[in-house]
């Protein structure tokens, strides 16, 4: 006989049992992910709270950057040349005349001893010149001496043969001759010293050509002089050497840089800003320049219309006293003051909120134990605090630390 065999009721129930259990998990993630974004919590130690002032409010900018000279000198190789000695390395304080480098130049130094032999020529030239014009003129001083005396013993003749004429003793030719001899050495005379003084005028010109040529001489050994000389690099104003690219042993070509010499009092501040914000910058804007630890005021004196790496350098001067650990190259802060904001809504900066922009904080309730999402638009940057420009009321306490992990929440819970 055939038994009929019955499912069992038992294995029915284990599977209303398991799918019931599957429900209710869901049930539960499900209210987990729709659990009330109120009940986050935070620890109040834990976060920053702060509250929105109302009050005067200087708008600025800041930004980082160098001291310079303000007054510089740049020395550069004019001649082909090798490094000998560097003298004194950057960083030194110099004076016009410090040495810097010496150099060497093998052609140049032959140059000048060339020169030098040509001047010394040129000066024998002019001495013996002066010599042989002295002789001449000795020469014919002499002749016109001679000439003067024959005259004379000849003028002496003539007066006492025309009494002797007169009586008879002697006769008229004697007497005639005597007279045409004077007349004759009395032009003699007369053309002596007309060929003395044309004999100095010639003098004076050969004198002036000798002298030229030796002038032109001595112009062109000092010019060669000059350049030997400029192998000697000197600073040429008073300083420090902020730069000195060369070594010992090398060879410098015309017109490569050997260093620069910058004044250490006479400073401006080269200070890069982003170009997002170096439109609100104006010349003659104030400034606040942090040397170390002294804080030095400013104005904007120079903007660089060019825009390197997203900056714009801005170039300002100080209208106080450096102090004395100010030097060139130095890196610096700075505040630019671009605006006064009178009774103006601000708040201190939140964690990653920037000006000009609208962001989303969390604002504390009036007991303090609830804090809910708010939108709020910053204006001005004031270096520590923003201004506000609307979605807060003085008064109104918001939280300034990071809170991205609490971005999806409308709001968190405050506890102690």
């Amino acid at each position: 006989m055939d038994v009929v065999k019955h499912k069992s009721k038992k294995k029915s129930k284990n599977t209303y049992l398991m799918i019931g259990t599957a429900l209710i998990c869901v049930s539960i993630l499900s209210w987990i992910s729709l659990k009330p974004e109120s009940e986050r919590k935070i620890a109040r130690n834990e976060i920053v709270i702060t509250k929105v002032q109302r009050g005067t409010l200087q708008a600025e900018i800041t930004g980082y950057g160098v001291l310079r000279s303000n007054s510089q000198k740049l020395i550069t190789a004019r001649y082909p040349a090798t490094v000998d000695d560097v003298v004194l390395k950057p960083g030194a304080r110099v004076k016009p005349d410090s040495v810097i480098l010496r150099m060497s130049n093998p052609e140049m130094e032959q140059e000048l001893e060339r020169s030098l032999m040509a001047l010394f020529n040129e000066e024998a030239n002019l001495k013996r010149l002066v010599l042989d014009n002295k002789r001449e003129l000795l020469t014919e001083s002499s002749k016109h001496s001679e000439l003067r005396s024959a005259y004379k013993k000849q003028a002496l003749r003539k007066i006492a043969e025309s009494e002797l004429v007169e009586k008879g003793i002697v006769s008229r030719l004697t007497y005639n001759t005597t007279v045409l001899e004077y007349e004759q050495l009395q032009e003699s005379i007369d053309i002596q010293e007309n060929r003395m003084s044309q004999l100095k005028l010639v003098h004076e010109q050969a004198y002036a050509i000798q002298q030229g040529q030796l002038e032109q001489q001595k112009a062109m050994h000092e010019a060669v002089k000059r350049r030997v000389e400029g192998l000697t690099v000197r600073a040429g104003m008073e300083g420090i050497l902020q730069r000195s690219p060369v070594e010992l042993g090398q060879s410098v070509i015309a017109g490569q840089e050997l260093a620069l010499v910058g004044s250490e009092d006479d400073l401006v501040g080269l200070i890069k800003v982003s170009q997002s914000q170096a439109e609100r910058v104006q010349i003659g804007q104030a400034a606040e320049v942090r040397i170390r630890n002294d804080s030095i005021a400013a104005k904007i004196q120079r903007i660089t219309p060019e825009v390197q790496d997203g900056m714009v350098e801005v170039e300002v001067s100080f209208v106080e006293p450096l102090s004395r650990s100010a030097r060139p190259e130095l890196s610096v802060d700075a505040k630019i003051f671009t605006n006064t904001l009178e009774d103006a809504l601000y708040i201190e900066r939140p964690v990653n909120v920037r000006n000009q922009s609208r962001q989303t904080l969390f604002k504390l309730n009036t007991d303090g134990e609830i804090a809910i999402q708010t939108n709020v638009t910053f204006g001005e940057d004031a270096g520590r605090y923003l201004q506000i420009i609307s979605g807060a009321q003085i008064g109104d306490a918001f939280i300034l630390s990071d809170m991205t992990s609490f971005k999806e929440s409308n709001t968190i819970s405050i506890i102690n």
